[in-house]
């Protein structure tokens, strides 16, 4: 029998892993394909290693668990036993879940500690329990789907950077902004089929059949004032992903004017999405360096 060496056969395991990552992600995101494509090689796996994951663990609580029959404490149960996996992965560095172990390569690579997946973990949980939010959990919910994620992707970002820790600090401020900018756009575009499909009612207060102007405006004021603040830190960002960055905030950008421009009943009975040549268009601005109007 050949002998396969350690180093050989682990090499082949880690390719793979990557590679399903980015098969996983890139079928799910058109949009995040497209800002992936700017990012600098390294970056983009660590990335996609990211996404992966959480496309995974949202899947869980988001449909195909329960079109495959699992009741909602089944659905929880298989999102314990890929935490748990996780974060063993994270400490052992392998994994026999493929995705799990590209995360967990780029966890142990990049410093994402469990203080960041549990959150993402507690969020992905409360979808399976939560209908309504107050401004409480609400928050909390938002930070651990969203700002956690782009916490982890600056992570991978910051890699052999010496920063300051103002730097740093900013740096960190912007991505938690710009993940909850990313939510509240999906929340907001998402807000019927969340309610008639899912039965969730994210944003606290806002009831889908009494939405009205004043309602899409509050929010896309509070929205705005993220994309405003995660904006300000992207010229901060190293060359390797700041122009892919810059194309995320902009396709969010476009999708906040498109949702502030459709009206409150129009905006509960159809989802906004940016067109194709207006994402090329915004693309081709990332790519000059153009950042994102603020």
């Amino acid at each position: 029998m050949t002998r396969i060496t350690a180093q050989t056969g682990l090499g082949l395991y880690d390719r793979v892993a990557d590679e399903t990552a980015s098969i996983v992600i890139r079928r799910y995101s058109t949009s995040f394909g497209l800002a992936s494509r700017l990012l600098a090689p390294p970056v983009r796996r660590h990335v996609e290693n990211i996404y992966a994951l959480v496309r995974v663990a949202d899947e869980i609580v988001d449909g195909p668990a329960t079109d495959a029959g699992l009741s909602p404490l089944d659905a929880a149960g298989v999102l314990h036993e890929l935490e748990t996996e996780t974060e063993s992965a994270m400490t052992r560095g392998f994994s026999a879940n493929l995705v799990v172990h590209a995360f967990a390569r780029t966890a142990r690579e990049s410093g994402i500690t469990p203080d960041l997946t549990r959150p993402f973990f507690e969020s992905m949980r409360a979808d399976l329990t939560a209908t309504e939010h107050d401004q409480e959990s609400f928050d909390r919910y938002v930070y651990g789907s969203a700002e956690v994620v782009g916490l982890m992707c600056l992570r991978s970002f910051l890699l052999g950077q010496n920063l300051t820790d103002e730097q740093d600090a900013r740096l960190m401020h912007g991505a938690r902004r710009l993940g909850a900018a990313f939510q509240k756009v999906n929340f907001l575009r998402d807000l019927s089929a969340d309610f008639e499909t899912l039965g969730r009612s994210y944003f606290p207060g806002v009831n889908v059949d009494s939405f009205a102007e004043v309602d899409k405006l509050r929010l896309l004021d509070d929205i705005d004032s993220d994309l405003r603040e995660s904006a300000a830190v992207i010229p901060l960002l190293p060359s390797s992903s700041r122009r892919a960055v810059a194309l995320a905030q902009g396709l969010f950008t476009e999708l906040a004017v498109r949702l502030r421009a459709t009206p409150a009943e129009q905006l509960v009975r159809s989802r906004v999405r940016v067109p194709d040549p207006v994402k090329f268009r915004i693309a081709a601005g990332a790519l000059a360096g153009r950042t994102p109007r603020s």
